[in-house]
């Protein structure tokens, strides 16, 4: 096998998709493999509530376009929908559900992917397992205290699940704002915590400011530094909901409490604010535990990356990590990693092998 790809999200496909355009063979020069149960990537998993009419940025995979779609519809079956089409009219045969548990050196310079469909050896592996498997939990004093439910993006069920409950949302990104904005038209009371003061962004984002935002991060992953997400730079943006919620004082931030009690949250200066729910919107990080056996991380906690690949070892590629974690950026560099993966092999692309 040539090519292992790990993952069929937006990263993943366009991988795949450009190894095909490079005269691969799915099941013969190169696999996908994933984890989920069906097409959609971490998409299937997004909230009922989260309609396709409310997803910002959404770009449609290379070589086919995503047309007609009804925007009142839950975007996990709008999007799962049209990741299945685009696997089925590329041919690329996705394994799943396929847990990969570890990738190693294997032998003859090959890297060994141990999965629970057994082993390949791969000279070159496109990782493209995005951030969705792994939410990030903030730990606070007290938090094993709290008497209420506790729970992170990652489980949100949508606002009916919050009626006549007093609920805190903690997390200044696009989820955190959503959440708070629909859960404040069913919950008894909300709080909205940050730990940074939100920055809203009125207008259209420029190419230059999204270039910026971009190279930030990239800048970041160059240092071998965890990545930050591209929208946690280019601030949050107003729309007309935004804007009620601010007037209705739904979007008033508090500063980051300092504990967590058995009935709510803390801060030093005296004031307290009562809770059933904490709802974490904080963020997710990389899903790359299982190239730990490779030894890649810097000792900043990242993975260096130099275009997609990864500095510590060329064969290994990145695809969706930090710069290229936004659905145009992956597209471009599902595109950019099978260039250097051509160009590693040596050889022509139908007798990568």
């Amino acid at each position: 096998m040539a090519v292992v790809v790990i993952g069929a999200g937006q990263a993943g496909l366009s991988g795949a998709y450009h190894l095909r355009r490079a005269g691969l063979e799915p099941d013969r020069d190169f696999i996908v493999l994933d984890h989920a149960p069906r097409p959609g990537g971490a998409w299937q998993f997004r909230w009922p509530s989260l309609t396709y009419g409310k997803v910002h940025g959404m770009h449609a995979l290379p070589g086919m376009e995503l047309t007609g779609a009804d925007g009142r519809r839950p975007s996990s079956e709008v999007i799962g929908e049209y990741f299945s089409a685009y696997e089925e009219a590329f041919d690329l045969r996705v394994h799943r559900p396929v847990e990969v548990a570890a990738v190693r050196e294997g032998e003859g310079g090959r890297l060994l992917v141990e999965t629970s469909e057994g082993g390949y050896a791969a000279r070159a592996l496109i990782n493209a397992t995005g951030t969705w498997d792994r939410p990030f939990w903030p730990r606070y004093p007290g938090q094993e205290t709290f008497l209420g439910r506790q729970l992170h993006t990652a489980g949100y069920p949508g606002p009916e699940a919050f009626a006549g409950l007093r609920v805190v949302v903690v997390g200044g990104g696009a989820s955190g704002t959503q959440h708070l904005m629909e859960i404040a038209e069913y919950a008894a009371g909300t709080a909205w915590v940050t730990r940074r003061p939100p920055v809203f962004r009125e207008g259209p984002f420029s190419e230059d400011a999204g270039r910026a935002a971009v190279a930030m991060v990239e800048e970041r992953v160059r240092r071998g530094l965890p990545p930050q997400s591209v929208v946690s730079v280019t601030g949050l943006p107003v729309n007309d909901a935004v804007r009620r919620a601010r007037e209705q004082g739904v979007l008033d931030r508090l500063p980051m409490f300092d504990r967590i009690t058995p009935h709510g949250v803390a801060w030093d200066d005296g004031r307290t604010v009562e809770a059933d729910v904490i709802l974490w919107a904080t963020g997710f990080r990389p899903a790359i535990d299982h190239l730990a056996p490779l030894k890649l991380r810097e000792p900043g906690g990242g993975i260096r990356v130099e275009g997609t690949a990864a500095v510590r070892d060329e064969r290994i590629h990145l695809v969706g990590y930090g710069p290229s974690a936004s659905t145009i950026g992956a597209n471009r560099a599902g595109r950019a990693a099978v260039h250097d993966i051509r160009r590693l092999l040596g050889k022509r692309a139908p007798a990568l092998v």
